[in-house]
């Protein structure tokens, strides 16, 4: 999956980091559907999502971040103030095989998550035409994770700014609006040990390495067509409903 370099290059960095398109990510799945029973599941699932799928005529808003950002607690929120529909990625038809395909070499597990952004995104077609649509991770997610796993060392060592790997795929549903949601580090992990939850094997890595986190962070930034607006979420609930709320306003026609 990663480019090979000339002698003397810099060094490998993600050529493409997922595959381009959910033609690709089928390929990708049905190479290991004989092994993994789950990854027929997932592909009799994308085969049914019809291609370029369109939104209706409400908002849909993506909410991104890493764990312990406030995601949850402010997604519910905008839900319940627009009267919308709260979706999440992978979504809750694939999301009992996470651990499965987390098990799995990386190219497998990413193109399991690739595709529920498109399965989510037949979902999203759907409420669209009926209420705005709040999103608890969406495509920005998927690639920034990998993106930041399949490159080492620091940010200087990403892919520079307006390469491809930061555009959004040409036949995904597009988000009206996608809001990052940022803590201070050392905020997240208070929050976090408040939590007392299990950690994912990500997060766990997070937490360990913080270039890598660093990576993560950069690569929301980086991502193009939609691009992530910033929201400082370490002030109280009703601070960053406010300012979320009112970024919508801007941004989003009702």
């Amino acid at each position: 999956m990663l480019r090979r370099c000339a002698p003397g290059s810099p060094g490998p960095r993600p050529a493409r980091a997922l595959p381009p398109s959910a033609r690709a990510l089928r390929q990708r799945l049905r190479q290991c559907a004989e092994r993994i029973p789950e990854a027929e599941a997932v592909l009799d699932l994308l085969e049914k999502c019809p291609e370029h799928q369109k939104k209706g005529g409400f908002p849909v808003i993506v909410f991104e971040g890493l764990d312990a950002t406030g995601k949850t607690t402010v997604t519910q929120a905008v839900k319940d103030t627009l009267n919308g529909v709260l979706l999440r990625s992978p979504p809750a038809c694939i999301s009992q095989w996470r651990t499965v395909f987390d098990d799995e070499p990386t190219p497998i597990k990413r193109a399991f998550y690739a595709a529920g952004n498109y399965i989510l995104a037949s979902e999203i077609a759907k409420a669209s035409t009926q209420a705005p649509v709040i999103i608890d991770r969406y495509w920005h997610s998927t690639a920034a994770y990998t993106i930041a796993t399949e490159t080492s060392g620091k940010v200087q060592d990403l892919p520079p700014a307006q390469d491809e790997v930061y555009q959004w795929p040409e036949d995904l549903l597009k988000p009206d609006l996608v809001l990052l949601l940022t803590v201070d580090p050392e905020e997240r992990v208070r929050r976090l040990q408040h939590r007392g939850l299990e950690k994912t094997k990500e997060e766990a890595e997070l937490e360990a390495n913080s270039l890598f986190r660093q990576r993560v962070e950069e690569s929301y930034r980086r991502m193009v067509n939609p691009a992530c607006q910033e929201v400082d979420a370490s002030p109280s609930k009703e601070e960053v409903l406010k300012t979320v709320l009112q970024l919508i306003k801007k941004h989003c026609a009702f």
